[in-house]
């Protein structure tokens, strides 16, 4: 299934896509890193359709719309804080992957691009985090083929190795 998976070095907010995730906290109303990029790039309008939606609680997604990003849709998703991997983060982290998937399957979304979850500011180990997103996208493509391509954007080179090595793995 990794024939729908694609690795790119680069930046989210310049794809166009049907949808990219954003890489949230739980108010969805913006904040550093991945983040702040998205909510800058969209524009004010972003934040005020955030507002309207109630937060976010960790694992789970809301969508809204793109506004100035080329990609019509944002489906904002809250990683949760690496502590020791015992308090069910690996869990949570793979429920961001799963329910961001099963939103976009339901609103008819073909092409959606990942950041790497919770592997900044929320400190989770990042060769951890991403077998655990491929193990969850590849899962969700195996059951479901209404979704054409997953991205799997990475910021810095050292992410997109890390990414590349491990497929390559399989």
């Amino acid at each position: 299934m990794y024939s729908k998976i694609k690795i790119i070095l680069g930046d989210i907010t310049e794809l166009e896509v049907d949808c990219i995730v954003n890489a949230a906290n739980s108010s969805l109303l913006g904040g550093g890193g991945v983040d702040g990029s998205i909510h800058h790039a969209a524009g004010l309008e972003l934040v005020q359709e955030c507002r309207t939606l109630g937060g976010c609680k960790t694992g789970q997604a809301k969508i809204t719309k793109g506004y100035k990003l080329l990609a019509k849709h944002v489906i904002h998703t809250v990683g949760p804080v690496y502590k020791d991997g015992k308090q069910n983060e690996p869990e949570l982290l793979a429920d961001c992957y799963r329910n961001s998937l099963e939103l976009a399957k339901k609103e008819g979304i073909r092409t959606i691009a990942f950041p790497c979850i919770s592997t900044g500011a929320f400190g989770y180990p990042f060769e951890e985090a991403c077998r655990i997103a491929l193990d969850a996208v590849t899962a969700f493509l195996n059951e479901n083929q209404e979704i054409e391509q997953v991205i799997l954007v990475c910021y810095r080179q050292s992410s997109y190795d890390c990414y590349t090595e491990i497929m390559a793995e399989a």
